[in-house]
């Protein structure tokens, strides 16, 4: 886990160009273990920015060298704020999904950001639009 904060942080300070601090660590679900000696490989890649916050999403993927085997052992979405030289929150930069998979995860984080306000006491389940939508009827 402390792998998977630092790879995700690399990849929030170089969207922003800035330093950043941890806000958020959605539920982090092992598929399958890590296991002594196998190789760690983490993907993290901003999925959204927000006005002063990113969502970074990570794929973490092991290597059994002995069974010359690869395989998904979890992943996770951080949240992180972008800091100024007073290390205060500073706006991020947009980010243009292009690919379709970008395009999905960039869509789905205004409702996970609504979910982790709503759960952190940030926002009333009343004010969650994008979450309203997946229960009520039209």
């Amino acid at each position: 886990m402390y792998w998977m904060d630092i790879a995700s942080a690399l990849a929030a300070q170089k969207h922003c160009n800035s330093p950043v601090v941890t806000a958020s660590v959605d539920n982090i679900s092992f598929e399958n273990p890590i296991r002594l000696g196998n190789v760690v490989h983490i993907e993290a890649r901003v999925t959204r920015a927000f006005n002063t916050s990113m969502e970074v999403h990570m794929k973490v993927w092991c290597e059994d060298l002995k069974k010359q085997m690869k395989y998904k052992s979890n992943e996770a979405y951080y949240t992180f704020v972008a800091l100024d030289d007073n290390n205060k929150p500073k706006a991020v930069p947009e980010l243009i999904p292009d690919s379709e998979e970008e395009k999905r995860l960039f869509d789905g984080a205004l409702r996970r950001r609504q979910l982790r306000l709503i759960l952190g006491g940030k926002m009333k389940p009343d004010d969650a639009t994008e979450l309203k939508v997946l229960f009520t009827k039209d």
